[in-house]
């Protein structure tokens, strides 16, 4: 199909969002962008775009290679966009669900509120 559609649809239609409104809220968040600019969820999207997706402390790069308006299963996604992102971005995002940033020693229990906000900002630096 061609033509134009919504960027936050879009993110829905390919699966890198749950739900649409998941979709309107990354945008309006900033963490969509079009050459560093965050976008508005009502961006209209063609092929040949590509756009950036802050999501889960890594940058991941998508190429738009067709348009659709419904979603589509998982193993059709491919046709639709192309992954860009460099094989860095992943390691780093391994590093972090690794957790070899944090030991807590045996007997210390639990995190008190102040470490908590600490271990929250490691993980997710944007915020």
């Amino acid at each position: 199909m061609t033509g134009e559609v919504r960027i936050d649809k879009f993110l829905w239609c390919v699966r890198l969002c749950k739900t649409r409104s998941m979709a309107t809220e990354l945008c309006r968040k900033g963490k969509v962008r079009f050459a560093g600019e965050p976008v508005k969820p009502s961006r209209e999207v063609k092929p040949g775009d590509t756009f950036t997706l802050h999501d889960q402390g890594i940058v991941r790069t998508f190429k738009v290679l067709a348009i659709l308006q419904t979603r589509v299963g998982a193993k059709l996604v491919a046709g639709f966009i192309e992954d860009l992102t460099p094989q860095s971005e992943y390691d780093k995002q391994k590093l972090l669900h690794t957790g070899g940033f944090e030991v807590r020693l045996r007997g210390t229990g639990r995190p008190t509120k102040r470490e908590r906000r600490v271990i929250d900002r490691m993980k997710d630096p944007e915020e």
